[in-house]
């Protein structure tokens, strides 16, 4: 094997465990990452591009969920060409160290309202009475019990 094809093996066994995290994130904590998509496509309908900084300051994650979910947020909208990739910019986040970031942009504006109007923000278990701590949502599905 060259060198060559050790690292194009590497970078696509990266990207294979880079995707099922994501899944994984995507399966584990979709009302947030819906809530991120939501406030991407906003800030993107507003003012033509963003980055996900936009979505992470509209989105309220509670104590102890990983806010490294919103990851997950572009990928399915840029799949579905709805957004694409415009470049990078520095993060405006003083936590990311002036890293670069994705700036996205629209690709379909039509698409990103047409999303929306299908995609409504989903309650989390806090916003319903479902009991004490209201947390079990965040990790699975609430299913109603049928007697």
């Amino acid at each position: 094997m060259t060198a060559t094809t050790d690292l194009a093996a590497g970078r696509a066994l990266g990207e294979a465990r880079r995707d099922d995290v994501h899944a994984l994130l995507a399966d584990r904590r979709a009302v947030y990452i819906r809530r991120g998509q939501r406030a991407l496509l906003t800030a993107l309908l507003c003012s033509g591009t963003a980055t996900i900084d936009e979505a992470r300051e509209a989105v309220d994650l509670p104590a102890g969920l990983n806010p490294k979910l919103f990851g997950v947020v572009p990928g399915p909208l840029a799949r579905a060409g709805i957004i694409r990739q415009a470049g990078f910019v520095k993060t405006s986040r003083p936590a990311g160290h002036a890293r670069p970031v994705a700036l996205w942009e629209l690709a379909d504006h039509a698409a990103a309202v047409c999303w929306l109007r299908d995609h409504p923000d989903v309650p989390d278990l806090g916003d319903v009475d479902q009991g004490a701590g209201g947390h079990q949502g965040l990790l699975f599905p609430v299913h109603p019990q049928t007697h």
